[in-house]
């Protein structure tokens, strides 16, 4: 459960974070709604993104992979029409989002891992 929490903590920090360095294209009315944009996207990512990918097979491998950036912006787009405080300005400002909010949230989990030592 604590674990849970961290990641909710992180990932809403992302959004918010995320949102805030996109400025004009993505709009969100405050961290109350990032907190609702992280649950919702990690809902859709458990559930619905599976089923994208599966169906979407063909185009992966035929793009080697590329294609999975576009099931994100969808994704993201997706959350977008869930939810009433996140607005982002189109499909190509999603996938922007789709890498910063990746690269923002990778960055925060770096930050909170301690080195272990080399055995």
């Amino acid at each position: 459960m604590n674990n849970l929490l961290i990641k909710l903590v992180v990932n809403t920090l992302s959004v918010f974070i995320t949102a805030w360095i996109m400025g004009n294209a993505v709009h969100l009315d405050g961290f109350g709604t990032a907190i609702l944009v992280a649950i919702v996207l990690a809902l859709l990512n458990v559930t619905i993104k599976p089923l994208l990918i599966l169906f979407t097979i063909p185009a992966t491998i035929f793009t080697l992979g590329l294609f999975l950036f576009v099931i994100n912006a969808v994704v993201i787009l997706m959350a977008d029409n869930l939810i009433s405080g996140f607005a982002v300005d189109g499909f190509w400002w999603a996938l922007v989002f789709s890498f910063v909010l990746s690269f923002v949230n990778s960055l925060l989990n770096s930050l909170g891992k301690e080195e272990r030592p080399q055995q």
